[in-house]
């Protein structure tokens, strides 16, 4: 489940926040922090724990670093000094992927922006890059894009040939125009490209995920470009084909929902003589039952199929759709493919209210409509008189 940067969500009582940042968390960090002269570890926990309560996981964050900075030097050169004395190794760099690192090791980047970003650029720069290696710094980088641009593009440029994954993974996943709870950057979306085209070709699926991701983003803003930088990046074939296939499908996912032409046809996807039917086996179906329907398929040439369905929802004022992947596969010519689904229409969902009416399914096939049916949808209670 997708949790917030409030920490919240995973069931009831469960608390990412509570998970993060608790006694045995901030006892690492003070030990951490116990290699600089004077400093009081013990007294610095006591104080982070005694706050934590009531603040969520980004408020949690900034208290660890306002207990931080009262005890480390006031000068910035001398407190990113004493950030970096502090660090624990950089992560393992033999690993390739999901090696996220820990929260408690990003509060040299809240410092680096509260203390660097005006007087000290350069300084919290070196900082970020050094820290990142610890733990990502995506969310810090982008005040420094915003502030200045040109000279963290140009820190940038270098990153993304640095020997470190976990840097170069930073300048892809820090630019990317929609990164999650992130501040917006101001930064024209076409930019990042330049690094995108170094980094695509990266040996670490840690990084190649963000380029993927950062892509996807960008086929909301640019959905051209991206299929052609795409187009591009296989020509060039700098990266294995099988990894480049996989960075092509994460990067037009959303793309491929919303049936666009140009990666349905990139994807192997092209358009076709494919004609269908849909037939609804629960109708009328009850909020929290199970819609069930099959849906055939016929074309005239052996074609690879991606099959989704869209249901069209009745809203107060009007209807709604939501797509909902169903299969791929490989079609025959003049063979049926019959494809049997079984839909929970929740009705308890906190971000769409389900309502009584008449409701459809829509079959899409490589981007294209065949075939549609009507069901009505009924209050739980009416099924059960």
């Amino acid at each position: 489940m997708a949790r917030g940067p409030d920490g919240k969500g995973g069931g009831a009582g469960f608390s990412l926040a509570d998970q993060l940042f608790n006694a045995g968390s901030i006892g690492d960090l003070a030990r951490d922090f116990a290699v600089l002269p004077g400093f009081d570890a013990d007294g610095f926990a006591a104080q982070v724990v005694a706050g934590l309560a009531g603040r969520g996981l980004m408020e949690r964050l900034d208290w660890i670093a306002d207990c931080l900075e009262a005890r480390l030097p006031a000068g910035f050169p001398a407190m990113a000094e004493a950030l970096e004395a502090a660090m624990p190794p950089p992560l393992d760099p033999s690993l390739r992927d999901n090696d996220f690192g820990r929260f408690i090791h990003a509060v040299p980047g809240i410092l680096a922006v509260r203390h660097g970003l005006e007087d000290h650029r350069d300084r919290a720069l070196d900082l970020l890059h050094k820290a990142t290696q610890r733990f990502s710094m995506e969310y810090y980088i982008r005040p420094f894009l915003n502030r200045w641009p040109d000279e963290t593009l140009a820190r940038l440029d270098v990153w993304a040939r640095d020997d470190n994954y976990h840097v170069r993974r930073l300048v892809s996943e820090g630019t990317r125009p929609k990164l999650p709870w992130a501040r917006n950057i101001t930064l024209d979306p076409a930019v990042p490209l330049r690094f995108l085209d170094v980094l695509h070709g990266d040996k670490t699926r840690f990084v190649t995920r963000s380029v993927a991701n950062h892509m996807n983003d960008l086929s909301k803003i640019m959905p051209d470009a991206v299929v052609t930088r795409l187009r591009a990046w296989q020509a060039e074939a700098r990266q294995d084909p099988r990894e480049m296939a996989w960075i092509t499908r994460h990067a037009l996912r959303t793309a491929v929902k919303r049936g666009e032409r140009g990666a349905l046809d990139l994807l192997g996807y092209r358009a076709g003589a494919v004609s269908g039917s849909v037939a609804i086996a629960t109708d009328p179906v009850a909020i929290g039952d199970r819609l069930r329907f099959s849906v055939t398929l016929q074309t005239n040439e052996d074609l690879p199929l991606l099959v989704d369905y869209r249901l069209r929802f009745a809203r107060p004022g009007g209807t709604a759709e939501k797509v909902f992947k169903l299969k791929s596969v490989q079609a025959k010519a003049g063979q049926p493919v019959v494809l049997d689904k079984s839909h929970v229409m929740k009705g308890d969902a906190t971000t769409f209210r389900l309502y009584p009416g008449a409701h459809a399914v829509v079959v899409q096939v490589n981007g294209q409509d065949v075939a549609e049916a009507g069901f009505d949808l009924i209050e739980a209670d009416s099924a059960a008189g």
